[in-house]
C-alpha cells in the first residue's frame, strides 16, 4: 500500500487555471492565445484552462472577486493567485503564477 502512495505523491501537479473574459474580443483571444503559450511552454500536460465568458455568466465572476478582465485565476496549486491583463508580458505572467522566481530571468533575455 505505501507504494501506491509513493506513486500518488510523484505524481506531476496538475494547475488548474480560470481565465474571465468578456466575449470575444480581441484583448480577451490575446489573453487565451498567449495563456495557452505559456501552459505549453511551461506547464506541459500539467494544466487546465477553464475559460469564463462573464457576458454569459456574470454572476461566476462574484466567486473570484473579478474586478477588471481580462483576468487570469490560479486556482491549484494554492495558494489562489491573480493577474489582470491580455498576458503578453511572458515575464510577468511566469512570477505572478510563482513559474518563475522574481528577479529571475533566462539568459537569452538580457
Amino acid at each position: 500500500m505505501s507504494g501506491r502512495k509513493k506513486a500518488e505523491s510523484d505524481a506531476p501537479e496538475t494547475w488548474e487555471l480560470r481565465l474571465y473574459v468578456a466575449g470575444a474580443t480581441g484583448k480577451s483571444l490575446t489573453a487565451f492565445a498567449n495563456l495557452k503559450a505559456i501552459c505549453e511552454e511551461h506547464l506541459q500536460g500539467r494544466y487546465q484552462i477553464e475559460v469564463i465568458d462573464l457576458l454569459k455568466t456574470p454572476q461566476l465572476a462574484r466567486g473570484d472577486q473579478i474586478l477588471a478582465i481580462p483576468t487570469l485565476v490560479r486556482k491549484l496549486p494554492h495558494p489562489l493567485r491573480k493577474i489582470i491583463g491580455d498576458l503578453s508580458n511572458t515575464e510577468r505572467v511566469l512570477v505572478g503564477l510563482d513559474l518563475r522566481p522574481q528577479g529571475e530571468t533566462k539568459s537569452s533575455e538580457r
